[in-house]
């Protein structure tokens, strides 16, 4: 029996699912970005080396490396089997659609993309739609049909 097309926790019409994700989003974004920041060293590392096999072609991965790690890094684990960054593991949320699918790697990626365009284009006040949207979604989780929920 497969469970890939199988919800990670409770229906999408559970209210409980939903009670304080807005405040555990803030916790996991923080989180999130300080591994990211982590990963950035090791990654850093293997540019440079890189880069001296490439006779300094490598090098110009520097200026995108944050933006390559914060892809790999949410395309790999919110699109893995948890559907939660480790951020997310920690204070108890994930990712889940709609219509119950799993989310797949370029989902993710999108999600990811789509955070960071509206946050920049539309300021990160768009982020306060939160508070009264059903189920506390952003308006890039209404975009692509997602929503966060508790696990515990």
């Amino acid at each position: 029996m497969s469970f890939e097309n199988q919800p990670v926790v409770a229906a999408p019409d559970d209210w409980r699912a939903y009670s304080g994700v807005l405040s555990r989003r803030i916790f996991a974004f923080v989180i999130d970005y300080l591994l990211v920041l982590l990963l950035c060293i090791p990654a850093a590392v293997v540019v440079f080396f890189l880069g001296v096999i490439t006779l300094g072609l490598g090098w110009f991965l520097y200026p995108a490396l944050f933006v390559i790690v914060a892809l790999l890094y949410f395309g790999m684990t919110v699109g893995g089997r948890a559907q939660a960054s480790p951020g997310m593991r920690a204070v108890g949320i994930a990712m889940m659609r709609l219509d119950g699918r799993r989310i797949d790697f370029l989902t993710a990626v999108v999600h990811m993309v789509l955070f960071w365009i509206l946050n920049s284009v539309l300021t990160p006040l768009i982020l306060l739609a939160g508070l009264f949207i059903e189920r506390s979604r952003l308006v890039h989780d209404l975009l692509l049909g997602t929503v966060m929920v508790r696990t515990d």
